[in-house]
């Protein structure tokens, strides 16, 4: 069962790298274990959050999309 987000970040209407820099902001203000919630409609975010989960070490629980909008639950490590 995944938790309810202790944060939301709207990036709809942004493209590459504003997501993953708001997404960075965000996670930062994130204490550990805590979840953002990232809604976007850049379809490069798939790769661009996929790359940057793996460097960071912040695991994405959840990757949807539905109507072109990217919703996505990501847990500060």
């Amino acid at each position: 069962m995944i938790k309810r987000p202790n944060k939301e970040l709207d990036c709809q209407g942004l493209a590459c790298p504003l997501p993953i820099l708001k997404t960075r902001k965000a996670i930062d203000e994130l204490s550990s274990g805590q979840i953002l919630k990232l809604v976007c409609s850049d379809p490069g975010s798939v790769n661009d959050l996929t790359s940057w989960s793996s460097s960071t070490g912040h695991i994405i629980l959840s990757s949807n999309e539905e109507d072109g909008i990217y919703i996505y639950l990501i847990q500060k490590k």
